[in-house]
């Protein structure tokens, strides 16, 4: 790496616990000069100021914080082909942000960072952009990533449970591509992203659910048991929560057996 190269810092924050921070994290945190953060709107002001409390908590040095709104979302599509368009076009619109940024507020030479809910390589778009901004050859720099704790890890401590089963496989998809994905061939599901409540449409099956929404926050919210006895609840409790909060993000587990049944 050249010392006038500018160097970006991809640190996974954890799921939401500021104790979550790893010590590789904390150490990344404590070389950058500049932090960029993607603001998303009001409703979701209480991401930004989890993110300034970890910093002042972990950082003694002079730091800035440099903030961009985040570019609207198309969140309508709902085939496949216009859903993956969306989210290209999405993340070329935030391509075009992040190297305005990275050019205008970081010197050759210097260190900046993203710090990204749970971990950089699960359900993230930062190393994709970072990538299409490399690719476009407008502004040069080197990254690199430190992973973080999932909200995936974090549901499955919260519920004192391993994801996997013996001999069992175990599948990550979004809540959009539940029904293709269930049954996983005799495994479990750990389904992420369900704006619509993809679980609702799995009752009479005989699935176990482990739930948890805010993992790692003061609001966290958690529920289990047999999908037909608490899919209602868990409905509830996510437009409940939705309302307090304007915004949700939640995890869930899928198991087609109790935890402890080996079958």
């Amino acid at each position: 790496m050249s010392t006038r190269e500018r160097r970006i810092l991809v640190i996974g924050m954890g799921a939401g616990d500021p104790d979550h921070l790893t010590l590789a994290a904390v150490k990344a945190m404590r070389r950058a000069e500049v932090f960029f953060v993607l603001g998303k709107g009001r409703e979701k002001e209480s991401l930004t100021r989890l993110r300034r409390d970890i910093l002042d908590e972990h950082l003694s040095g002079p730091y800035r914080i440099v903030e961009a709104a985040d570019p609207w979302r198309d969140r309508e599509q709902e085939d496949r082909a216009g859903y993956t368009s969306a989210v290209h076009d999405w993340r070329r619109r935030r391509a075009d942000v992040c190297e305005r940024l990275i050019r205008e507020e970081l010197a050759p030479g210097g260190t900046g960072a993203f710090l990204v809910w749970g971990d950089p390589a699960l359900y993230d778009s930062t190393l994709a952009v970072l990538e299409d901004i490399r690719a476009r050859g407008t502004v040069d720099f080197d990254h690199e990533v430190v992973p973080g704790i999932s909200s995936v890890s974090a549901l499955a401590a919260r519920h004192r449970i391993t994801l996997n089963r013996v001999g069992r496989p175990v599948r990550l998809t979004p809540g959009r591509r539940l029904a293709e994905d269930f049954p996983n061939d005799d495994g479990d599901l750990v389904v992420m992203l369900d704006a619509q409540e993809a679980y609702t449409r799995l009752t009479g099956e005989g699935v176990w659910i482990y739930w948890g929404a805010y993992l790692g926050t003061p609001d966290e919210i958690l529920v289990v048991g047999p999908l037909d006895e608490v899919a209602e609840r868990i409905t509830r409790l996510r437009a409940e929560a939705r309302a307090r909060h304007g915004w949700i993000m939640d995890t869930y587990l899928l198991r087609l057996q109790p935890e402890g049944g080996e079958g």
